[in-house]
This record gives structure tokens, C-alpha cells and sequence, in this order.
């Protein structure tokens, strides 16, 4: 009833940039806080970026300054630009949201994920 689906991801060099998309759709009465969080081979999932209602960000030591993450609270969309790409942001990357459907359950809905990949 709830689906979240990326796009974007891919294959680039170190320094490169990529730009991630999220689009959340279904039964959906409103959306708490979208985030990003990433998983390379061998390691736990960790958060990379996050975004409240109110615009609020949030962002793992590794990446402030070089990613960017967006809402558009109307289309129940979120973006991650993503710059001066790495070989260590090599994962990955999954959409998250916390929400409410209409039916007034709240709970957290996670994409199929995307895999980016920064050649050396």
C-alpha cells in the first residue's frame, strides 16, 4: 500500500557527481521525516542524510559538505545531490520515511535501493 522507489544511481569516477531520487506513493497520509542510509558489502546500514517536514537536515560526518539532501513535501519526493564523490560512498543507497497512511498506522517504509559505485 506504501511503496518508495529510487533512481539515479550508477557508475562514477572519484569527484564525480550523482543525484538520487525518491518518490513515495500509496496510502499515504503524511510524511514525518525521508532520509537516505547506505550499505556497503560487509557493513551495516548507516544513515547519510536525513530531512524532517520542517526542512530540518541532518548528515553523517562523512559526507557534510560534499552531499545535499532535498524535499518536496507536495509530491512526497526526496533528493540526495551527491559531489565530490568517493570510492568509500561506494554502496547502496536506500530511500527511507517515516509516515502516517490513512488508516493512521505510522511506520517506517524503505526503497528497493540503489547502487552507486565511484570507480578510483
Amino acid at each position: 500500500q506504501v511503496q518508495l522507489v529510487e533512481s539515479g544511481g550508477g557508475l562514477v569516477q572519484a569527484g564525480g557527481s550523482l543525484r538520487l531520487s525518491c518518490a513515495a506513493s500509496g496510502s499515504i497520509f503524511s510524511i514525518n521525516a525521508m532520509g537516505w542510509y547506505r550499505q556497503a558489502p560487509g557493513k551495516q546500514r548507516e544513515l547519510v542524510a536525513s530531512i524532517t517536514g520542517r526542512g530540518t537536515t541532518d548528515y553523517a560526518d562523512s559526507v557534510k559538505g560534499r552531499f545535499t539532501i532535498s524535499r518536496d513535501s507536495t509530491k512526497n519526493t526526496v533528493g540526495l545531490q551527491m559531489n565530490r564523490l568517493k570510492p568509500e560512498d561506494t554502496a547502496v543507497y536506500y530511500c527511507n520515511a517515516d509516515l502516517v497512511r490513512y488508516d493512521s498506522r505510522r511506520g517506517y517504509y524503505w526503497g528497493q535501493g540503489t547502487q552507486v559505485t565511484v570507480s578510483s
